[in-house]
């Protein structure tokens, strides 16, 4: 059996480093488990940041933006990362805030084109649809420099961080990395512009489904796009259906992680995909420890059915998350051992 008492202190020192009051309902729920350590746990790794801690964090992020502001224009501020789910699992946690050039976009010419010369795919639209993909090909585009709009973006976030800062890290190609020392809180600061696939030209623009590319000064490029806030609108529409239990189920996967003995090669954004493709009917009514057998047969499916681990996509839908990645799926396969024994001391104290 897990030394159950010390990972809940783990737990403890990393979600509430500064001890601050548990809510009253938490502490109410609590008391009718305390016979059982293993269920203790559970609850525990489950749990969400005290909102206090997730304060400091924005307020962290929103200092920085009013720096910013007094310097650079043209530009939108954004975050993102686990902060915005509630899925991190430290007090201290940092912030992503992404600087978003606003003067331009870039936009996926091709797949816009394949679909327009494609009839099976045109009349699957309607021709409101098409003519809206239509006038993006059209568009005369950005008679500026893109590049040397991000380099400028990058270079003055620089010059004015270091200026507010004692603590301002410069050196990382994508990312200023500061840290405000009265709150106690890491901003990392990312220089970026909007991209558009077909989906979010569809969808008129709306923010959830742009994309973004970030820069990076070493290469002085524009990288991969990502679409951040689809993901965060997918995971915290999709709690919300579930009464909470998507996020309990990806924060019980991070504090396993955590408390491992071995590496485990998983990021946020792979637990996130992990738990979002859980069907939803096989845990919509669950009690907390039910969600533990849940996620098991979800790490068994997907690391023993090659045909589910391949298909198995990004929360936003465009990342592969364990094809023609083994090291994934034996990163998979060290986090299902720890909920093994999870799950099977849970099984000596319930009926599951």
């Amino acid at each position: 059996m897990k030394d159950y008492k010390r990972l809940i202190n783990n737990i403890q020192k990393r979600n509430n480093p500064e001890n601050i009051a548990i809510t009253e309902s938490f502490s109410r729920e609590l008391s009718t488990i305390s016979y059982s350590d293993v269920l203790k746990y559970i609850r525990y790794a489950m749990k969400g940041v005290e909102e206090e801690y997730t304060k400091k964090s924005k307020l962290a992020g929103e200092r920085v933006q009013n720096h910013l502001k007094e310097k650079l224009t043209d530009v939108v501020f954004r975050y993102q990362g686990s902060v915005m789910t509630n899925t991190h699992i430290r007090g201290a946690s940092d912030i992503d805030l992404l600087v978003i050039c606003d003067k331009f976009y870039t936009f996926d010419r091709s797949s816009i084109e394949t679909v327009l010369r494609t009839e099976s795919l045109k009349v699957q639209l309607y021709s409101t649809q098409i003519q809206k993909l239509q006038n993006e090909i059209n568009n005369a585009g950005y008679s500026g420099n893109a590049i040397e709009d991000l380099k400028k973006n990058r270079k003055e976030s620089e010059s004015k961080l270091l200026e507010k800062y004692d603590i301002c890290d410069i050196c990382h190609p994508k990312a200023i990395k500061i840290t405000n020392q009265n709150l106690s809180r890491d901003v990392d600061v990312v220089i970026a512009n909007w991209y558009d696939n077909v989906t979010a030209v569809l969808k008129d623009k709306e923010s959830d489904y742009r994309g973004i590319q970030v820069y990076n000064k070493d290469i002085n490029s524009k990288g991969n796009p990502d679409y951040p806030f689809l993901s965060i609108s997918r995971i915290n529409d999709r709690s919300c259906v579930t009464a909470g239990r998507l996020k309990k189920m990806i924060r019980f996967l991070k504090n396993l992680k955590a408390d491992s003995d071995h590496e485990i090669n998983l990021s946020s954004f792979d637990i996130n995909a992990i738990c979002y493709d859980v069907n939803i009917d096989k845990y919509i009514d669950k009690s907390f420890y039910e969600l533990v057998p849940v996620l098991f047969y979800q790490l068994k499916s997907l690391s023993e059915n090659k045909e589910h681990s391949e298909r198995l996509k990004s929360v936003d839908g465009n990342e592969d998350i364990f094809k023609n990645k083994p090291e994934k799926l034996e990163a998979l396969r060290k986090i299902m051992t720890e909920m093994v024994s999870v799950l099977a001391d849970l099984k000596m104290l319930v009926a599951i």
